[in-house]
């Protein structure tokens, strides 16, 4: 019931929220999030649902604008100047391109959306049309978004994650055998070919992998020819898929026990995988990339969880976190450099959980400029049920 109160209270601030001294000048913000409100609520402003029943369709919009509000929160004790404006993206009543086009939307200077890979472009040519920055908080893709300055990317792209992946595996893995175990599939050829890329590209010996494609109900009897029980093998899953991830792993952890040196990389999907911690997977090392990392045991996470227990009684997700950070840096960023913030977006003050580190995406062709991305990536490591950052 917490969290549908705060959902109902979203309906009252979807349009604006305000938080300054009185005639202090006031820096404009819009976010932007599926917060499906009209889905929710009718037009009495009555829970459409069971008391009992939330959707899930609904949760990663309102997490994100729950961490959005707790930032809110902690700027309002600052006094900061701001004016922020929240607009619900799955609005039955108005279009985003409607939104974008609202009055108060001429003097906004920076737009935070969490966004889907069809409003991208939108969001984009908004901002390069208001000259103002737009940050897209969660989607790893560049929506086709071109000679654009004031994009920003914050989830990097599967391009860039796996440049990172092939640098850490040059960096830390370059003696050990390495086979890629990949299926079918149009963003598995876009994963070989980034990986290949990056080894023409590289300056020190380029590293060899064997690819192995493997049927849709494979077992460990494919997967055995390519192993050693006396050198270690690095596999990684060459695919997004999940559920292929979780049997590939699943399955070389039995390999594993059977005195298979191996272990096992995965794709930044896998981030999404709770069940990493469960028996079928211990003994064997699960690696995995991602650009939002936080032990969440500093002052802030700890004040955050604690509000957020007392608020939902629960912890908060990820996209809590993120709501609350990218928020509370953009608007700081905002508040130091006012209108001179686009040419500050790789700045890397304001932290707060995670380390951005903002390039530009050049055009190889010309060497224009065709956009921003945060390049930073984490590897972390699930061994035994327990997962840590380890590079």
């Amino acid at each position: 019931m917490k969290r549908i109160f705060l959902l109902k209270f979203s309906l009252l601030l979807v349009f604006f929220y305000a938080t300054a001294q009185e005639n202090q000048h006031k820096h404009k913000i819009a976010v932007f999030a599926p917060l499906y409100l009209d889905s929710a609520f009718d037009s009495n402003v009555e829970y459409r649902y069971a008391k009992n029943v939330f959707p899930k369709f609904i949760n990663p919009g309102l997490e994100f604008y729950e961490g959005v509000h707790l930032a809110l929160d902690s700027l309002n004790l600052e006094k900061a100047g701001l004016e922020v404006f929240i607009y619900d993206t799955k609005s039955a009543k108005e279009s985003l391109q409607q939104q974008l086009n609202k009055p108060e939307m001429d003097s906004v200077e920076i737009i935070i959306a969490h966004c889907s890979s069809a409003e991208v472009k939108l969001f984009a040519d908004a901002g390069l049309k208001k000259n103002i920055p737009v940050i897209n908080v969660n989607l790893p893709n560049e929506g086709g978004v071109s000679a654009n300055p004031f994009f920003v990317v914050l989830n990097p792209t599967l391009r860039t994650q796996c440049e990172g992946i092939y640098k850490h595996l040059q960096k830390y893995y370059a003696l050990d055998p390495i086979v890629v175990f990949r299926k079918k599939g149009q963003l598995e050829d876009r994963i070989k070919m980034y990986l290949d890329e990056s080894g023409k590209n590289t300056v020190a010996i380029p590293l060899t992998f064997k690819y192995v494609e493997l049927p849709d109900s494979f077992t460990v009897a494919h997967l055995k020819p390519y192993l050693d029980t006396i050198n270690q093998t690095l596999c990684i899953a060459g695919s997004l898929d999940e559920s292929f991830g979780k049997r590939l792993t699943q399955q070389l952890a039995e390999l594993k026990k059977q005195r298979y040196h191996v272990m096992v990389m995965g794709m930044p999907t896998w981030d999404n995988i709770k069940e990493f911690n469960k028996p079928e997977y211990k003994g064997i090392e699960i690696v995995y990339s991602t650009p939002f990392y936080s032990s969440k045991t500093d002052k802030v996470s700890l004040s955050i969880t604690s509000k957020f227990n007392k608020i939902m009684y629960a912890r908060p997700s990820d996209m809590v976190f993120r709501g609350y950070e990218v928020t509370w840096k953009y608007a700081k960023l905002l508040l130091q450099f006012g209108k001179d913030i686009a040419s500050n977006l790789a700045t890397k003050q304001t932290k707060i959980f995670t380390e951005f580190d903002i390039q530009p995406v050049l055009n190889k062709q010309n060497m224009t400029l065709e956009y921003f991305e945060n390049k930073k990536l984490y590897f972390l490591k699930w061994q035994d049920g327990l997962l840590k950052g380890i590079f």
